[in-house]
């Protein structure tokens, strides 16, 4: 591994698997992101990995043991919730426009 994990043995082996289906995940929320045909499937995408980021980080400090992780996953998921508040706000306002 890249890092020296301070888990091991059941842990660290269901650690490595959780980060393996993040990734896998993550690549298919981002093929979503690029794909989506609408753009609140691409809002619901970008939120969905801003969220995996956050468990990201969480089980990256559960394997490294730095806890400065958690501070950045609680600023991107406080920064992330406000920017899907933000689109949502913009997605409305722009349909409510071509009803009009």
């Amino acid at each position: 591994m890249i890092i020296e994990s301070t888990a091991s043995g059941l842990l660290g082996n269901a650690l490595s698997l959780t980060v393996l289906f993040l990734v896998v995940a993550l690549l298919a929320a981002a093929y979503r992101l690029i794909a989506g045909p609408t753009l609140s499937d691409r809002v619901v995408a970008l939120d969905l990995i801003s969220m995996l980021l956050v468990v990201f980080l969480v089980v990256f400090k559960m394997i490294s043991g730095v806890n400065a992780y958690i501070y950045v996953a609680i600023g991107l998921a406080l920064i992330s919730f406000l920017a899907t508040v933000a689109f949502a706000h913009y997605i409305d306002r722009t349909e409510g426009d071509s009803d009009e």
